[in-house]
């Protein structure tokens, strides 16, 4: 896991303007990418995120990705512009695949343009967008919504399901039929994700950031993906993904930017 790059472009954020506009997307897309150039992910990459967030502090974000023609995925970017660390999530696979999917849940800290940047084994990077509206709760800064005792007791404890297939595209299409191959797993970490910018409501203080800095995947003893997360992710975040149907085992390594280090295996049945 690459953390040293990778945390450098999660900080980007540091620099950009405070208020969200075509200024800020070009600000990150220059800090990640350079002068690299986007290709337009019609038909390649599709959003699924709720048109106003029912709750800003959980808000369910995916997208399903299918590689053009003669090439495979090989890393996922997940941006949110106006989040105060807009670089939200990082999906690296260790082997590049024809397609992908992800569902996880996210802080929204207000209305935000939404950028799902997918990059090729040839290097070529494509990008949708959409916009997110929120209720205004200010999600990054809201109190943590559980008992802090409690939550630093069953930190790291993960529970992992796979069951049923990776949702379809409306529409079907190739997306749809990538999904009918795919099962979907879920991977629910307790981890109180503090953003840094919450405070303690007994002593006004601001508590220290600490949240899910990596989570990494393998499948049947093979590496698959590994995430790098961000400030973003909710408290107990819950990550989703597609994974092939001969899938027999999971084992899942989370790693906090405390250095807290939990892991978590679970066996298939077989057809």
């Amino acid at each position: 896991m690459k953390h040293t790059v990778v945390a450098a472009a999660l900080l980007c954020w540091a620099t950009l303007p405070a208020f969200a506009s075509s200024d800020t997307w070009d600000s990150i897309k220059a800090q990640l990418y350079g002068d690299r150039p986007m290709l337009s992910g019609d038909r390649i990459i599709a959003i699924d995120a709720p048109y106003r967030t029912p709750d800003d502090a959980r808000a369910d974000l995916a997208a399903q990705i299918i590689a053009p023609q003669g090439a495979q995925i090989a890393k996922v970017t997940v941006v949110l512009d106006e989040n105060p660390m807009p670089v939200s999530a990082i999906f690296d696979l260790q082997n590049p695949q024809p397609g992908f999917y992800f569902d996880i849940t996210m802080r929204v800290n207000g209305p935000t343009p939404m950028h799902v940047i997918a990059e090729t084994s040839d290097g070529r990077l494509f990008v949708s967008e959409t916009f997110v509206k929120t209720s205004g709760q200010g999600a990054c800064s809201a109190p943590p919504g559980g008992d802090p005792e409690l939550a630093l007791a069953n930190l790291g404890q993960m529970s992992i399901d796979v069951a049923g297939t990776a949702p379809g595209v409306k529409g079907g299409g190739k997306l749809a039929s990538l999904a009918s191959r795919l099962s979907r797993m879920d991977v629910d970490i307790s981890h109180p994700s503090h953003s840094g910018m919450q405070m303690d409501q007994i002593s006004l203080l601001f508590i220290p950031m600490r949240y899910v800095e990596s989570v990494g995947i393998d499948l049947d003893g093979a590496g698959f993906v590994d995430m790098t997360g961000s400030i973003s992710l909710s408290e107990n975040p819950r990550l989703g993904l597609a994974v092939p149907q001969s899938t027999r085992s999971v084992d899942v390594t989370m790693i906090d930017t405390d250095g807290t280090v939990a892991k978590a295996h679970k066996d298939l049945p077989g057809f």
